[in-house]
C-alpha cells in the first residue's frame, strides 16, 4: 500500500508531501501535470520564488530530508484511463487530493475558463472517487482541500460543515448551503456534494477540509535548501490578497484595498495548514473516523483594512514605507461583512497553531526582497485587466 498526494507541484501540495514523506516510511506518490505553471504564465505573471523542476526537488528531498519514500507520477486526472491505473498499481491507502485550477478571478475571466475550471476540478475528483470504489479501495482514507468559499457570507457563524436546518416547526441536520461567489468556488461546492454522495454510496472514509486562504512563503522543510521551495504567486489573478500586498510593499507600490476593505476573511498560515494536513494523512486507520468530516482549517477571520495595515506596518520596519490606497471594488461583495467561523474540530487536530499572522508577514517580506526584481518586471500584474483569449 501507499499513499497518493495530487497537486504534488502546487503551493499547499508541494510542502504537505515533504513533510508526510519526513514523517512516514511508506511510499507517498506524487501526482501533478504542472498545468499552474502554465496557468499563471497565459495571465502573464510567474512564481516570486524560483519553482525547480520535480527531479531536482526529489533529489534535494532525499538528500536533506532523507525523502526516499518520495516518488513522482505526471498525469492528468481528468483522464478517466490515467488515473485507473494509478490506482490500481499503487493501491493507495490514503488519497491527499490537492489538485485544482484554484482562482476565483481566474474563473471569472471568460466562459471557457469557467468551464474549463469546472471540467478540470469536479472531473479530477469524480475519478478518483469512483476509481478507489471499482477497484475496491473503499476503506482508502479520501482528504480533499476545498475551501472555506463554499460558505459564501452568511450573517450568522459559520458551523463545522453542518448546519441545523428548521421549517414548519421540524428540525434536522443538513449541509451547508451552497453559497460560492465564483464558478472556482463553486467547484467546491460540487465537490464537497460529490464526497458526501461517495462516502453514503461507497462508504468511502472522506475528510473534507475546507481551506481558508493560506499565506506564507515556506514552511520548516522547505526553508532547509533553496531547491526544496514551494511557489509564491503574487498577481491579481493567482496570487491571494496577502501575498499580493507584500509584493506590492516590496515594489515600492501602493498596498491597493478593494472598496472599504471592512470585510473579514478567513486565514491560515502555510505551516499550519500543512500540519493539518499532515496529521490527517497520517492518522492510523484504526483511528480514522468512518465517516464524512468536515474540517474547517482557518486560524482566525481577519479585515482586508487590517492586513493592509498590517503589511504596511511590517514594511515599514525594512524601511519600504509604503501607502494604503482604496480602490473601487471589482468584485460583488459585502465590504463590511463581519464573519465568524467555527473551527474547533480543526483546532483539536492540530493542537493549535504556531505562526501569527505579523511573523507570517514579516517573513514573506524577508523572502520577496530577496526576489524584488522578478515582482517588479510584473507590478502591471497586481490589478485586474481583461486578458484576450488568444
Amino acid at each position: 500500500m501507499s499513499m497518493l498526494l495530487t497537486g504534488g507541484d502546487g503551493y499547499i501540495g508541494w510542502p504537505t508531501a515533504i513533510r508526510i514523506a519526513s514523517r512516514t516510511d511508506e511510499q507517498v506518490v506524487l501526482v501533478d501535470n504542472f498545468a499552474r505553471r502554465d496557468w499563471v504564465d497565459t495571465v502573464g505573471s510567474t512564481s516570486a520564488t524560483p519553482v525547480h523542476p520535480m527531479a531536482e526537488r526529489l533529489e534535494a528531498a532525499t538528500e536533506v530530508h532523507d525523502g526516499r519514500s518520495l516518488s513522482f507520477v505526471e498525469g492528468d486526472l481528468t483522464d478517466g484511463e490515467f488515473v485507473d491505473r494509478l490506482i490500481r498499481i499503487h493501491e493507495p491507502e490514503t488519497i491527499v487530493h490537492t489538485a485544482a485550477q484554484p482562482s476565483a478571478p481566474y474563473s471569472q475571466l471568460s466562459r471557457d475558463r469557467a468551464n474549463f475550471t469546472q471540467h478540470n476540478n469536479l472531473q479530477a475528483t469524480r475519478n478518483l472517487l469512483w476509481s478507489l470504489e471499482e477497484h475496491g479501495l473503499e476503506e482508502t482514507h479520501f482528504i480533499e482541500t476545498t475551501t472555506t468559499g463554499v460558505y459564501g457570507a452568511p450573517e450568522f457563524p459559520i458551523p463545522e460543515g453542518g448546519a441545523t436546518m428548521e421549517h414548519r416547526g421540524e428540525r434536522d441536520d443538513v449541509p451547508f448551503p451552497a453559497m460560492a461567489g465564483s464558478w472556482y468556488h463553486l467547484t467546491k461546492c460540487h465537490d464537497a456534494a460529490n464526497m458526501r454522495l461517495a462516502h453514503d454510496q461507497f462508504d468511502i472514509p472522506v475528510s473534507d477540509v475546507r481551506t481558508a486562504i493560506t499565506h506564507g512563503t515556506e514552511t520548516a522543510e522547505t526553508a532547509a535548501d533553496p531547491r526544496l521551495g514551494t511557489r509564491f504567486d503574487f498577481d491579481y489573478y493567482f496570487g491571494v490578497v496577502v501575498h499580493r500586498f507584500c509584493a506590492q510593499a516590496v515594489a515600492g507600490y501602493p498596498i491597493t484595498v478593494y472598496g472599504r476593505g471592512e470585510q473579514r476573511k478567513p486565514f491560515i498560515a502555510l505551516e499550519d495548514a500543512v500540519e493539518g494536513l499532515t496529521r490527517l494523512a497520517l492518522t492510523d486507520p484504526s483511528e480514522r473516523p468512518a465517516a464524512h468530516t468536515v474540517y474547517n482549517q482557518v486560524a482566525r477571520a481577519i479585515s482586508i483594512v487590517e492586513i493592509a495595515e498590517t503589511v504596511a506596518d511590517v514594511a515599514n520596519e525594512f524601511g519600504l514605507g509604503v501607502d494604503v490606497e482604496h480602490v473601487e471594488n471589482p468584485r460583488a461583495e459585502d465590504e463590511t461583512h463581519a464573519m465568524e467561523i467555527e473551527n474547533d474540530r480543526y483546532e483539536a487536530l492540530i493542537d493549535g497553531h504556531t505562526t501569527s499572522f505579523e511573523a507570517s508577514v514579516r517573513s514573506i517580506l524577508e523572502t520577496l526582497l530577496e526576489h524584488e526584481d522578478v515582482i517588479v518586471a510584473h507590478e502591471d500584474r497586481f490589478l485586474p485587466d481583461v486578458l484576450s483569449e488568444g
